[in-house]
């Protein structure tokens, strides 16, 4: 396990996407990698900032495109302060959250059309593609249950939690849609598995598709 890799955890709301991206960076350190968990949007400090401005809601006014944008700017900032140098260092990277949040939300959702968002993620991502996509399927109505209950009293709704759940049935058609046209690059787990059969499954697609190419 000397040598980096790049993997996206992407799926809806309440997916458990951050629960797995523990439990892959826990067994990978007890195997000897070294890595970095990160998120999107954020991941930097500028992106930080961006993160908490897209989902306070205080872009959606402006429309997907300028969603896109600003998720762009997000990624361009985190990219080149973390996820580039820490994969030129021989770290794997976890990400939660990447380009295909954007083609999701602000594309097939958003309407945007998809030459244009296709030329925007060219820019912004400057070939970095993940060599790993785990796509977290679940039904919209258990996600949002959970995302519901993990909600600390006094919280509000971010911007996508409080969108319709006809909005959540078109996200989860959305990212299935990717997978089937990417199955070189995206394996789709059950999310409604325990967590631990979950880590169980990713783990398993992480040595078929990763680290048995190291070998």
């Amino acid at each position: 396990m000397n040598r980096g890799h790049f993997i996206t955890l992407e799926g809806g709301e309440g997916a458990g996407k951050s629960t797995l991206a523990r439990a892959l960076s826990q067994r990978l350190r007890e195997g000897g990698a070294s890595l970095v968990t990160t998120r999107e949007p954020g991941g930097s400090p500028k992106a930080e900032e961006i993160r908490e401005a897209i989902l306070a809601g205080r872009i959606k006014s402006f429309g997907p495109f300028a969603e896109a944008l600003m998720f762009s700017a997000a990624r361009i900032d985190h990219i080149d302060r973390l996820i580039k140098p820490a994969l030129a260092e021989g770290n794997w990277v976890i990400c939660d959250r990447f380009i295909d949040s954007t083609r999701v939300y602000q594309g097939v959702l958003g309407q945007i059309d998809p030459g244009l968002l296709a030329e925007l993620e060219q820019a912004t991502i400057d070939g970095l593609m993940p060599e790993l996509t785990l796509i977290l399927d679940l039904d919209p109505r258990i996600g949002l249950a959970r995302a519901a209950a993990r909600r600390r009293p006094g919280e509000s709704v971010d911007r996508f939690e409080g969108e319709t759940l006809a909005f959540h049935r078109k996200l989860r058609e959305a990212y299935l849609g990717i997978a089937k046209r990417e199955p070189g690059r995206c394996v789709v787990l059950d999310a409604g598995l325990p967590p631990e059969a979950l880590a169980d499954a990713a783990w398993s697609a992480v040595n078929e598709r990763l680290t048995r190419r190291d070998s």
